[in-house]
């Protein structure tokens, strides 16, 4: 099963957004901004689906 070049750049860009968001929550919270922690964790929850979608397409490659 080999995998494409354009779904493991896709999904190394959506854990890259992921892990940017977790610091954004994580900074946010530190500061006090309980706004922004909810904008970044509602994105954070947005891009899994995201992830698992890319993943299921990708792994089901000939």
């Amino acid at each position: 099963m080999k995998r494409s070049y354009r779904g493991v750049i896709y999904m190394s860009l959506v854990l890259l957004l992921n892990i940017v968001c977790t610091q954004q929550v994580v900074n946010a919270f530190f500061y006090e901004q309980y706004a922004k922690v909810i904008v970044f964790a509602g994105l954070n929850l947005v891009l899994f689906p995201i992830a698992v979608w890319i993943y299921r397409r990708e792994r089901n490659v000939e």
